[in-house]
């Protein structure tokens, strides 16, 4: 008797306590003490779990997810107004961004240190290319086709193959390297060893993050056997890219010292910091070789593996959707003169192309919960409060798969995004590359990337999955860091 008397002293104060916490809060569900609501979160699809509460709690509610209190958002204006807030540029507190990553690089950073190198890789970016029009807009496209090029040997090859084979790989290596030349200002060959582990890394990585979920909220699970290999695995990993990136640092700082390098963000890295330490600037600090190692490979993975995925959605449902495949091709072949190979400077006149890509990123959504942001400061969203180091998720997810904007959100239907004259019109609902003052530096080349890979690929080939393979493909993919699709083979043919 004396137990359950204890029992149910304990549960009172419990839920007397979780009430008092909750005053001024959002809504949302009641947890277990110590996890919170993390034991009722689909682990393979969190996405879902967060967007059904989103249907029961509003558009914004609170849980704890462990020992972090976490907002989400599932309303695309708060979602603007509150990533638009400088009080909530911040990261949440967890144990990826501040026990193995340390705070360093650009997607783990924040406070003055992530303003500086935001800034910096923005402005390094568009040196690169990333603009508008120009002739450094010229040369990053060059560099793009150079990629797309030789894909196409690799399709062409594949031809031959009846049952079709996998492009990931082939298309993970031309994107990898181009990534590669903007940032480190090299190539690598396929058969590299070094590039066949840093590609391993960067999937396996991508993956394990997810899957480790739960650790960023009890840190108490590192030290599970299955949890800490995991973790083994991240560190190892880490150190061992370190070490990679130190012997191309040392060879960059050569060559930066001989005036005889490539223009890329690491060499612009190196004479920043060099010039901030010639003066003794207080900011040199910023520019260290440990912040430098975190952001390359923070620009390298984040450019990667976010606009690699998108690809692969995309010729995934493009093969999937012969209509939609079809009228591509009618689009590229009738408004682009014969012979010619799509450019930048067409996309304006390519309409559909530009519908297709949008609803590959919407209904397949590679960053389906958003980067979770953190507040630095007590803020109030909707009227509710918000305490400081608390975690905001924007549910991408749920934004692009309301029903009442998106009409059967699960099918697959460009014409979403074409006005009745034909022409390519988004809303406030799309938000495939978030928004605010964390957005993603690189959505003008993401953007690039996408519109040449698609248009050329589809240009050039009719390509479709093979029959015996349709009906065991699942499209509800892998969630890790992205949304992934899972492992297919594509059947090319040429269309010329």
């Amino acid at each position: 008797m004396a137990l359950w008397y204890l029992m149910s002293l304990f549960v009172f104060v419990y839920i007397s306590i979780t009430l008092w916490k909750r005053r001024g809060k959002p809504p949302g569900p009641f947890g277990f003490p110590l996890v919170g609501y993390l034991p009722f979160i689909d682990t393979r699809k969190p996405y879902e779990t967060f967007t059904h509460l989103a249907k029961r709690y509003g558009s914004v509610y609170g849980l704890w997810m462990g020992q972090v209190y976490t907002v989400v958002l599932a309303d695309p204006n708060i979602i603007r107004l509150v990533l638009s807030k400088e009080e909530s540029t911040g990261r949440a507190p967890l144990f990826i961004t501040h026990g193995i990553m340390g705070g360093y690089g650009i997607i783990c950073a924040e406070g003055a240190l992530w303003r500086d190198q935001r800034r910096l890789s923005i402005e390094w970016l568009r040196r690169l290319g990333m603009v508008k029009f120009g002739p450094t807009r010229s040369d990053l496209e060059q560099k793009i086709i150079d990629g797309i090029n030789e894909l196409t040997q690799d399709i062409d090859a594949s031809i031959k193959i009846e049952s079709g084979f996998n492009p990931s790989p082939a298309i993970h290596h031309v994107l990898g390297n181009l990534m590669n030349n903007l940032i480190f200002g090299l190539s690598y060959e396929k058969t590299n060893s070094t590039w066949q582990y840093l590609q391993h890394l960067q999937e396996e990585g991508v993956k394990h993050i997810g899957i480790s979920m739960a650790v960023n909220f009890l840190p108490i699970l590192r030290y599970l056997p299955s949890t800490r290999r995991i973790i083994d695995f991240l560190l190892s990993g880490k150190s061992k890219t370190h070490k990679i990136y130190d012997e191309i640092i040392a060879n960059a700082r050569n060559q930066v010292e001989t005036e005889s390098y490539n223009s890329c963000i690491l060499t612009s890295f190196l004479k920043e910091s060099a010039k901030r330490q010639n003066v003794d600037r207080a900011d040199a600090a910023f520019c260290s070789d440990k912040q430098l190692r975190h952001l390359m490979a923070d620009l390298f993975g984040a450019g990667v593996d976010t606009t690699f995925t998108t690809i692969r959605w995309a010729l995934l449902y493009i093969a999937l959707h012969p209509n939609v495949q079809e009228r591509l091709r009618e689009e590229l072949q009738q408004r682009l003169p014969p012979h010619q190979t799509p450019t930048l400077d067409d996309v304006e006149f390519l309409p559909y192309l530009c519908a297709t890509i949008a609803e590959v990123q919407r209904i397949r959504t590679v960053v389906p919960v958003g980067i979770p942001h953190g507040t630095t400061k007590e803020i109030t969203i909707a009227g509710f409060r918000i305490p400081s180091n608390t975690m905001i998720m924007p549910l991408i997810w749920a934004v692009h798969m309301d029903p009442t904007v998106f009409a059967e959100p699960d099918t697959f239907k460009p014409e979403r995004f074409l006005d009745i004259e034909g022409r390519f019109v988004t809303s406030s609902n799309f938000l495939p590359f978030q928004v605010g003052k964390r957005m993603c530096p690189g959505d003008e080349l993401a953007r690039n990337i996408l519109y040449l890979y698609i248009s050329h690929i589809v240009l050039r080939y009719s390509f479709e999955i093979p029959r015996e393979d349709i009906s065991s493909i699942d499209l509800s993919g892998e969630c890790g860091i992205t949304l992934t699709p899972p492992h297919y083979r594509i059947a090319f043919t040429k269309t010329e």
